[in-house]
Order: structure tokens, then C-alpha cells, then sequence
């Protein structure tokens, strides 16, 4: 079992940045690949970010390519999701989510999820 919480979710105005947190504890992650995603009212949940435990490799959407940076800190066991020039578009509730093995840009695929935090970018 892996546990996930996220933080750092607000209000922000266009333009502006905000950094997210996701928590992770119950196993070690070495194996795993974590992966941010998000869903707008009305949407599917889309794939935003994506980073292999192991080596940091990363893989970000286009959509967010250049303004979002996915990372890990190893000795918190947290995955972050630095947003930098945020759009209205941007706005909905994030989810952090861990999967075992390489990452994955499909939300089935990852086994355990968050409850995920509210980002509002006002215009």
C-alpha cells in the first residue's frame, strides 16, 4: 500500500505560480513512478506530469511543456509539481497518483491516487 497527499493547491491569478506537494508513505518508491494529473468540471482527468523514482526521468504533457517541472526529494518521499505561468485554463483539482514500474501517461494504469488539492488561476 502507498499512501498519497497532496498540498499546496489556492487561488492564484494568471501569471502567477504555485508549488504542489504529494506525500508519499507505506512503501519505498524506488520501483514506483509517480504521476500528476488533473480534471476540470465537466472533464476527463488528463495526464499532466510524470517521474520515474529511479532516475528522475520525466515526461511533462504538451499542454504544460516549459511552464510545469515535476521532481522528487528522495529523503522526504515527496513529489512536487512546480507551476509556473498559470492560466485559467489550468484550473482544476490535481491528483498525485503512484504506480509500480515505468510511468505512464494513462490514469488506469496507476494504482494508488490522492485526493487531490483545488488549483483556481483567476483571469
Amino acid at each position: 500500500q502507498v499512501q498519497l497527499v497532496e498540498s499546496g493547491g489556492g487561488l492564484v491569478q494568471a501569471g502567477g505560480s504555485l508549488r504542489l506537494s504529494c506525500a508519499a508513505s507505506g512503501r519505498t518508491l524506488s520501483s514506483y513512478s509517480m504521476g500528476w494529473f488533473r480534471q476540470a468540471p465537466g472533464q476527463e482527468r488528463e495526464f499532466v506530469a510524470a517521474i520515474r523514482w529511479s532516475d528522475s526521468w520525466t515526461y511533462h504533457a504538451d499542454s504544460v511543456k516549459g511552464r510545469f517541472t515535476i521532481s522528487r526529494d528522495n529523503a522526504k518521499n515527496t513529489v512536487y509539481l512546480q507551476m509556473n505561468t498559470l492560466k485559467p485554463e489550468d484550473t482544476a483539482v490535481y491528483y498525485c497518483a503512484a504506480r509500480g514500474g515505468y510511468l505512464s501517461v494513462y490514469d488506469r494504469l496507476y494504482e494508488y491516487w490522492g485526493q487531490g488539492t483545488q488549483v483556481t488561476v483567476s483571469s
